[in-house]
């Protein structure tokens, strides 16, 4: 890795169907034209995105899911991104309940973000906490700070716990 932190790297954890169905990877942004010439041909505003353990940024239609984006591979980040006028970032988040990767992952965007020479807030603008409930199983999106299972009423994890 050439990012100068520890990095995770996220599996997958959703449905089965959904990554059997995934089809080819989201669109390689190494440079700022790459992304501007995605969002003319695409006429998109918003996509879904993920930086692969090659530390490159693709992206894909927001409808997307983040395993087709991935190409069905492990991340070091995913979530959805926002565009303005001049191909800049004006909001990102790390919302991928395919991944449920923790708000950490930044590090990653941020650098690919960098290298592409594409402007950005610098931060995930809404960042999300997954846990995995260890009672049921369920992925579960953390909301008003309350570590409760939605599926089964148990206490979750203070800690994120996807890790294989």
């Amino acid at each position: 890795m050439t990012l100068g932190v520890a990095v995770t790297r996220y599996r997958y954890v959703g449905p089965r169907e959904i990554a059997a169905a995934a089809g080819e990877p989201g669109r390689i942004v190494a440079a700022r034209d790459d992304l501007a010439a995605w969002l003319r041909a695409s006429g998109e505003r918003a996509a879904t995105f993920v930086v692969g353990v090659d530390e490159q940024l693709r992206i894909a239609d927001r409808r997307s899911e983040h395993v087709a984006c991935a190409g069905a591979l492990e991340v070091l980040a995913a979530g959805e991104m926002f565009f303005d006028d001049a191909a800049n970032v004006a909001a990102v988040s790390n919302l991928s309940s395919g991944f449920c990767p923790e708000p950490a992952s930044w590090a990653a965007v941020g650098a690919a973000l960098d290298r592409a020479g594409i402007r950005h807030p610098g931060r995930f603008t809404e960042a999300f906490e997954f846990r995995r409930c260890e009672a049921c199983g369920e992925r579960n999106l953390v909301k008003d700070d309350d570590y409760t299972c939605a599926i089964c009423g148990a206490a979750l994890p203070a800690a994120w716990n996807f890790a294989p």
